[in-house]
C-alpha cells in the first residue's frame, strides 16, 4: 500500500511506521470497543498514516465527523474526539458530552487525543463548560511530518504562513522543530545547518536547544541526511503566485490536489459503452490518488505540460504492442506467461487512460485565450517588464469582475516583481478592487500589505531587477521538452527559492553574499556535533542528501525543480522535501483572506 515511500534514498516508511505505531499504543489504552469522533480537517492527514484496516483491527466499529448536537447512536464502551487543538472545537465536543444519555449509557468512557499538541487553552474551556472530568485518557499525537511521497513530508499546517508572518504565532515553528527533532531520531543527527529568514532562524534556535535538552537520551545513528536547508516562504514570493506549468502543479492549480487525492469533472471518466449516447452519465466526482506508486504518474508529473503529451503517445503505442504479443502466443508457456502479465497491464491501460483524460481537462483550459493572456502578463512582471504602472489587463479583468483571487495574485505579483509599487498605483488598484468586489476586503488587502505581498515602493530602487540578474531568475531560451535548468518548471522563471538551494550546493552562499542581504530575514549557518565514530565516509560517487525545509508553504513546481536537480548527473545531491503545507497561490491567498460580514440590519 505505501511500498512507494521506502523508493528514495531516504526510507520515508520508517516514519510512517513510528506514527503507526503511537496511534496503536493509543488506541490499546482505550480497551473495548471504540467510536472516532473526527475533527473533519484530520481524515486526509491521518489516512496517509492509517488506514481504517488498522483502526479496525484496534476495535474501533464506528467513525463519525464532529459536530454539534447528539453524537449519532452507537453501541461502543469508547468515544474518542480526535482533534486539532481549537476553542471553537472544544465547544462542539462539550455539547456533544453533555447530551450524551447517561442514564441510558453510563458505562461509556470518553477520551481525547490533540493533534500535534495537547494545549491548556482547550483542557481550560472544557473545564469551563464543565465535561473535563469526563475524559479519561487526554493525549496528544505528535503527527508533524506526515510521509506524502518517496522524498515529500508536510505538516498540512493550513494557516503556518499566516500564523507566522500575521500574528506573530509561532505554534507552527516549534511543531516544525518538533517534527525535525523526530527525524532526527530516525534518521541521525543533521550535522550540517543553513537557513535564510526570521522563521529559519527560529526553528533552527528551537532545534538547537531541544537536541542540548535531549542531548543523552538519544541513539546513535549514522546520519542520513547531510545537510538541512532552511527556508522563509517570504524570502521568495513569487513562486507561489506564479501559475505552476508543471503538469502536477497545472492539476493542483485547476482542480486542488487534498493529501494526495484530486477530485475531478466525472464526465471525462465515463466508460464508453456502445449505443448508449451518454445515458446515465456519473454524477459524482472522479477520485484518483497522485503519488509515485504509479508508475506512468511517477514519469510525467514533474515534467511541463507541453512535454506531457508525447510521453502519452509514446506509453499508449507500448501498451497497444503488449497487448498484441497475445496473438503471437503459442504454446502454454508462453500463454501462460502473457496471463501472469495481464494484471499489470491492465492496471498500465487504466493508468494512461485516466492521465490521457486529465490532460485533456487540462488542456481545454490551457489552451483559451484567458489563460495565455494570463500567463504572458506574469512572464511580464517576472521578466521586468512595464512592473512601474497601472497593467490594462489586470484592469480590464477587475472591470469584467473576474475572481477577485486571480486579481490578488496579479497586483500581489507585480507589486513583488518591483519591490513594492508606486503609492498612486497601489492606491487605483486598490480602490478599483474595493469598489468592484465590495468594501467587506479592505481586511484582506491590509493583511496582504502586512505580509509584504502588497506594499508601497519606499525608496526609488527597485532591487529585484539585481536579484534577477544575480540568481538568472528569468531565462529566454527555455527548454520545455528536455529541459537543461529548473527554468522549465514556469517555462521560463527559476524559482528563487530552489536557486538558492542549487547555489548552496555549488559554489555555496559566499558567492552570492550581496543578493542574500536584499531578501528578507538573516542567513546563517550552524553545526551540530556528531558523536565521535558516527562521521560519515563517503563512498565515491555517492551523492549528498540535503533536506530542504520550507516554512509557510511549498508549491508542486518547486518540488519538480528540487527533483530537478536530484536528477541531474554532475549534480551529487539528492533532496528531501519538507514542509509546513502544499501550497498553490489560489490556496495560499486564501488564507490570508477575511471577510467583512455585514451587520445585521
Amino acid at each position: 500500500m505505501a511500498a512507494h515511500l521506502s523508493a528514495g534514498r531516504v526510507n520515508l516508511m520508517a516514519l510512517r511506521e513510528a506514527g503507526r505505531k503511537e496511534l496503536r499504543e493509543f488506541l490499546d489504552k482505550c480497551a473495548g470497543s471504540k467510536a472516532i469522533v473526527w475533527d473533519e480537517y484530520l481524515t486526509g492527514p491521518f489516512g496517509l498514516i492509517a488506514q481504517y484496516s488498522l483502526l479496525k483491527e484496534h476495535e474501533v466499529e464506528k467513525m463519525f465527523t464532529l459536530k454539534a448536537g447528539r453524537l449519532p447512536p452507537a453501541d461502543v464502551k469508547n468515544i474518542i474526539f480526535f482533534v486539532r487543538p481549537r476553542l471553537e472545537l472544544m465547544d462542539i465536543i462539550a455539547e456533544n458530552v453533555l447530551s450524551e444519555d447517561r442514564i441510558r449509557c453510563p458505562q461509556r468512557d470518553f477520551h481525547i487525543l490533540f493533534v500535534p499538541r495537547r494545549s491548556l487553552l482547550c483542557e481550560q474551556r472544557l473545564k469551563d463548560q464543565g465535561v473535563l472530568g469526563s475524559f479519561i485518557h487526554r493525549e496528544e499525537y505528535s503527527l508533524d511530518l506526515i510521509p506524502f511521497d518517496s522524498d515529500l513530508l508536510s505538516m498540512e499546517s493550513e494557516s503556518a504562513f499566516k500564523e507566522c508572518y500575521l500574528e506573530n504565532d509561532q505554534t507552527s515553528l516549534y511543531h516544525a522543530a518538533k517534527g525535525l527533532m523526530t527525524l532526527q531520531a530516525l534518521y541521525g543527527t543533521i550535522p550540517q545547518i543553513f537557513g535564510k529568514g526570521e522563521c529559519a532562524r527560529h526553528v533552527a534556535n528551537m532545534m538547537i536547544r531541544m537536541k542540548r535538552e535531549f542531548s543523552g537520551s538519544q541513539n546513535p545513528i549514522f546520519p542520513v541526511f547531510d545537510t538541512l536547508l532552511l527556508l522563509d516562504r517570504n524570502v521568495d514570493l513569487i513562486s507561489p503566485l506564479a501559475t505552476q506549468l508543471t503538469y502536477e502543479g497545472l492539476i493542483d492549480e485547476i482542480y486542488g490536489i487534498q493529501n494526495t487525492y484530486v477530485k475531478l469533472p466525472p464526465e471525462k471518466f465515463a466508460p464508453k459503452k456502445q449505443g448508449e449516447g451518454g445515458k446515465d452519465l456519473p454524477t459524482e466526482p472522479k477520485k484518483l490518488q497522485l503519488n509515485s506508486a504509479e508508475e506512468l504518474y511517477a514519469e510525467i508529473r514533474d515534467k511541463n505540460f507541453n512535454a506531457v503529451g508525447s510521453v502519452l503517445s509514446k506509453r499508449a503505442k507500448i501498451i497497444s504492442a503488449a497487448f498484441e504479443e497475445r496473438h503471437h502466443a503459442k504454446t502454454v508457456g508462453e500463454i501462460k506467461q502473457f496471463v501472469s502479465q495481464l494484471p499489470h497491464m491492465q492496471a498500465a491501460r487504466s493508468s494512461l487512460a485516466n492521465h490521457t483524460s486529465i490532460a485533456e481537462l487540462i488542456k481545454d483550459i490551457t489552451t483559451s485565450e484567458d489563460f495565455f493572456d494570463n500567463l504572458t502578463v506574469e512572464q511580464e512582471f517576472m521578466s521586468g517588464i512595464d512592473t512601474d504602472k497601472v497593467n490594462s489587463y489586470i484592469e480590464d479583468c477587475i472591470a469584467q469582475k473576474h475572481p477577485l483571487i486571480k486579481i490578488l495574485r496579479l497586483v500581489c505579483l507585480q507589486s513583488v516583481c518591483n519591490s513594492g509599487l508606486k503609492q498612486k498605483v497601489l492606491d487605483y488598484y486598490k480602490r478599483e478592487i474595493l469598489q468592484t468586489y465590495g468594501y467587506e476586503h479592505i481586511l484582506t488587502l491590509n493583511n496582504l500589505e502586512k505580509v509584504g505581498l502588497l506594499k508601497v515602493q519606499l525608496s526609488s530602487r527597485n532591487n529585484y531587477p539585481t536579484i534577477r540578474k544575480t540568481l538568472r531568475l528569468w531565462m529566454d531560451d527555455v527548454n520545455e521538452q528536455n529541459p537543461n535548468d529548473i527554468s522549465y518548471v514556469y517555462s521560463g522563471y527559476a524559482p528563487l527559492s530552489v536557486r538558492l538551494a542549487q547555489l548552496l550546493t555549488r559554489p555555496g552562499w559566499r558567492s552570492i553574499e550581496e543578493v542574500l542581504k536584499m531578501l528578507p530575514g538573516p542567513h546563517f549557518e550552524e553545526r551540530q556535533q556528531l558523536p565521535t565514530g558516527l562521521q560519515k565516509k563517503r563512498q565515491h560517487g555517492e551523492n549528498r542528501v540535503t533536506l530542504v525545509f520550507f516554512l509557510g508553504g511549498v508549491t508542486y513546481a518547486e518540488i519538480a525543480a528540487l527533483r530537478f536537480l536530484s536528477q541531474m548527473e554532475d549534480g551529487g545531491t539528492e533532496y528531501v522535501i519538507a514542509t509546513t503545507k502544499l501550497i498553490n497561490g489560489t490556496s495560499w491567498i486564501k488564507s490570508l483572506m477575511e471577510k467583512l460580514e455585514p451587520p445585521p440590519f
